[in-house]
């Protein structure tokens, strides 16, 4: 959802700069031409803009490996997970597929115990996730709390989690993530 957001804001603001660049021009010169020229060469430059992020995005995604995790089963996103902290340093369990008590891996690393659900969606990640990790953390002893996905939350996650302390990592950190180790 924010990510929509930032989407809007970047095409409100070029779109601002161009009507007002039009504008500036039109009173300075009274001429249309002029002004017509000015809004074109700002059109076919938000174009451009445009064209470099969504280059520069797909070029990510490709680098990220975040393209494989979208075609992953569930099952396949909790393995991928679990190889993942296992090369961080933490031993991992995974729960059972089913009867889990909302918890599909537990990571420990220390004193740190971690109760970490995936969840590989293709839409946004509803309350019940966060409300489901919030109970596996008590009923596992963990002392921290995650939800991990390939996609984003909802509103209402984000500001439950908050207040439940748990940590979610969306779309953009997971890739950001996955970036991270591929350089490092």
């Amino acid at each position: 959802m924010a990510r929509k957001k930032k989407k809007d804001n970047l095409t409100e603001f070029l779109s601002g700069i161009m009507i007002f660049s039009s504008a500036v021009t039109y009173v300075y010169t009274q001429s249309i031409a002029a002004t017509i020229t000015v809004f074109v060469f700002c059109f076919l430059s938000m174009l451009i803009v445009a064209k470099t992020i969504q280059h520069k995005k797909k070029k990510r995604l490709s680098e990220s490996g975040m393209l494989q995790v979208d075609a992953m089963s569930g099952a396949e996103f909790e393995e991928f997970l679990r190889l993942r902290y296992i090369t961080e340093g933490y031993s991992v369990k995974k729960t059972p597929y089913t009867g889990d008590y909302g918890a599909d891996l537990i990571l420990e690393k220390g004193q740190q115990k971690i109760a970490v659900q995936a969840k590989r969606y293709k839409s946004n990640v509803g309350i019940k996730a966060v409300q489901e990790i919030s109970a596996a953390k008590l009923h596992y002893g963990a002392n921290e709390a995650w939800v991990v996905t390939n996609s984003f939350f909802t509103k209402a996650a984000a500001e439950l989690a908050r207040s439940n302390k748990v940590k979610l990592v969306n779309r953009d950190e997971l890739i950001e993530i996955l970036l991270a180790k591929r350089v490092g």
